[in-house]
């Protein structure tokens, strides 16, 4: 259990929160969400002891063992990877290496005997028998495989050294457990297997994460940093996201129409409080939101870019035919003999090896050569693209925001373009940053208006949800539902991939692909036989 008495923070002259009480009770799990900038990992930092706040106090049982997923990649890179997920539990860790060096010694004493038997019992009591096999096997459900648990974390990935930090902050049954983005570098088959593992946590569980499925599947509550304040709610993030929106309706409302908001909001707490999901929390969760009352419901101060992708012309019958494509890149072939056929209307997800993939939109957007093979497109066919690396647009590039904007607009009045880029999220005087000093999100954002403004009818975005916000991800997401035209598109977010995917094209690690005519949860189901069998 951790208690939150009045916690306010200041940074840099700026107050990001203040009066925060809360508790956070063992067995139910929370996500934190906020904009950009909102203090959602450094709120995670006060409650880890890591930081300091500016007034109040968080406060923790001393015989409750606290376990956080670490971020700095190369602090272990001396030890082997599966001694660093021992660490997770850092008086078991401790207890192994002075048992090692007590039998070690060649003048082994009485003395040293009696201490060995001491920390035998502790190792016995803390199930440090099964620690290597428990480790192994965290390790394996992320997806580390077994050749590499005995390797130095310096030989290892990136990816895969952020893996195996994620099985040290899960190993060892901590009583609180608090996760600041864990499924980042996760394919969407490692998180299942973190979303199983933690719905079976019976500890206090935190989470902050940009990942909308996965925040529905674990949340039993979600704590929302907004008007400067951290407020806790009942409920999962679609919970949170619609009842939000109704009760910003309501507050907006005329007086007379009220009542029929208050109906509207409580019919929907009845209605979301019957749903069942795949989470053991379902019943504790419903039995909460069945006493939600009227004034206990989330308004949020945020505001959501408005992306809406309008095509100038309809696209004919042909759309795209791709026969024999082969390419090579610094000696690995990553695409081998790949043909398929985009039909009208269809919005393809790619997965699988992701140098492929954009090796792949790089093609079809004639950036890059195939070593053979042809992509054909249809004579009404205008496209789009946007790639995971934007940084030829804005490096080096001396323009203003405004200045920057002007090159895709067809419209050069400044009214409009302010207008656009406001509805953006870009106002005031944003509009005259240099746009090489804009973070990561923002330049999102501006490839996003590139995008709208050219009314291409196929569009083509490799990992466009990288560095958004949940509100960002949430206006794309919806953007692309409502195309009409035809999309190709990768992501690392699940939910994302639901809602706008209804075919699934997967590149092997050969670089063939296998094509799927389907949704993604009936790609998941189909594969899952395949997945285990391989693992």
């Amino acid at each position: 259990m951790i208690t939150v008495s009045n916690v306010s923070l200041t940074f840099g002259g700026q107050k990001l929160f203040s009066g925060a009480d809360l508790k956070f009770l063992p067995g139910n799990c929370y996500g934190i969400i906020g904009a950009n900038g909102a203090g959602k990992s450094t709120f995670l930092r006060i409650l880890s002891g890591e930081l300091e706040p500016t007034t109040g106090s968080v406060t923790i049982p001393p015989t409750e063992r606290m376990s956080t997923l670490k971020q700095d990649h190369f602090m272990y890179d001396a030890y082997p990877v599966l001694d660093t997920v021992i660490m997770g539990n850092q008086r078991l860790y401790d207890i192994m290496k002075e048992k090692d060096a007590l039998y070690a010694k060649p003048d082994f004493s009485e003395a040293d005997g009696e201490k060995a038997a001491e920390l035998e019992g502790e190792f016995a009591e803390m199930d440090g028998w099964n620690a290597e096999s428990d480790a192994a096997t965290l390790l394996t459900g992320l997806g580390i495989p077994a050749e590499e648990h005995t390797m130095l974390m310096s030989e290892l990935q990136a990816g895969d050294k952020f893996k195996v930090l994620l099985a040290q902050a899960l190993f060892g049954n901590p009583d609180i457990l608090l996760l600041d983005e864990p499924t980042n570098n996760l394919d969407n088959r490692s998180v299942a297997w973190l979303e199983d593992f933690l719905m079976d946590f019976p500890g206090t569980l935190i989470v902050v994460s940009h990942d909308r499925w996965f925040l529905n599947n674990v949340c039993t509550h979600i704590v929302d940093i907004d008007y400067n304040q951290v407020k806790l709610y009942v409920g999962n993030y679609d919970f949170w996201y619609e009842s939000s929106k109704i009760m910003q309706a309501l507050m907006n409302d005329q007086k007379k129409r009220r009542e029929d908001k208050i109906r509207e909001l409580q019919a929907f707490i009845q209605r979301f409080s019957s749903n069942k999901s795949k989470a053991k929390q379902a019943t504790s969760r419903r039995k909460l939101l069945d006493q939600l009352t009227i004034e206990q419901m989330p308004a949020s101060s945020r505001r959501y870019p408005w992306v809406a992708f309008t095509p100038d012309r309809e696209a004919g019958k042909d759309i795209l035919q791709v026969t024999d494509l082969n390419y090579t890149q610094d000696g690995v072939q990553l695409l081998k003999d790949v043909s398929f056929l985009v039909t009208k209307g269809q919005k393809i997800a790619l997965v699988g090896n992701e140098q492929a993939q954009t090796a792949l939109f790089r093609i079809l957007a004639e950036e890059i050569q195939p070593d053979s093979g042809t992509v054909k497109w249809g004579v009404t066919i205008s496209t789009s693209y946007f790639p995971k690396d934007n940084s030829k647009y804005f490096d080096g590039c001396d323009l203003t925001m405004m200045q920057w904007f002007a090159q895709y607009s067809p419209e050069q009045l400044e009214t409009y373009m302010r207008g656009f880029l406001g509805r953006m999220l870009f106002s005031g005087d944003d509009v005259y940053k240099p746009v090489n000093v804009l973070s990561g999100g923002e330049k999102v954002r501006c490839m996003l208006s590139r995008m709208m403004l050219s009314g291409a009818n196929f569009l083509m975005l490799d990992q466009p949800t990288n560095h958004l916000d949940l509100e960002s991800i949430t206006a794309v997401n919806n953007g692309l539902i409502n195309f009409p035209g035809n999309v190709i598109f990768t992501s690392q977010d699940h939910q994302f991939i639901s809602t706008v995917a209804d075919r699934i094209i997967e590149i092997k690690p050969d670089g063939t692909i296998a094509d799927y005519l389907c949704n993604y949860e009936e790609y998941l189901e189909k594969t899952k036989e395949t997945f285990t069998q391989d693992k």
